[in-house]
């Protein structure tokens, strides 16, 4: 399917990369569906692409890959609203922003997808140990791998 997008032109997807968030996100509510580009092979920085709103994109990444003991507090209920069997079938972004010069990732707000039906939701976590700008990355400095 053909998506159009502000930021790279009309790109091509395939149908079974389409990811819903049936309630939205936090302030774009009516916006439902979304899909996830690359920029290359080993990306760690992906963009939500909006299929709905050409304009509307968001930087995400895998917060492990920065904070390792991070991780998100998933409850039956919740499991049960995203039609997930089990934990492992869930994958968790976090919205990057730029801060002067520090990528910050709001790990109050995570994005988690369930992998098989490819429906997501965003969380607000009540722990207040994680933030809507918790430092990531510093711009220009060499990436280094966490252990």
């Amino acid at each position: 399917m053909d998506v159009r997008t502000t930021r790279f032109g009309v790109v091509q997807i395939a149908e079974d990369r389409v990811i819903t968030f049936p309630k939205g996100l936090l302030g774009f509510s009516q916006c439902k569906r979304y899909c996830l580009l690359e920029p290359g092979e080993d990306a760690c920085f992906f963009w939500l692409q909006s299929l709905e709103e050409p304009g509307l994109a968001f930087v995400v990444t895998d917060p492990s890959l920065f904070v390792p003991d991070y991780s998100v507090p998933i409850r039956p209920e919740q499991m049960a609203d995203m039609k997930m069997d089990k934990l492992e079938d869930a994958q968790v972004f976090v919205i990057v922003n730029k801060v002067e010069q520090q990528l910050t990732g709001n790990l109050q707000g995570p994005l988690v997808i369930n992998t098989v039906t490819r429906e997501g939701e965003q969380m607000v976590l009540a722990e207040k140990r994680w933030t809507t700008r918790h430092p990531l990355l510093r711009v220009g400095e060499p990436a280094r791998a966490t252990a």
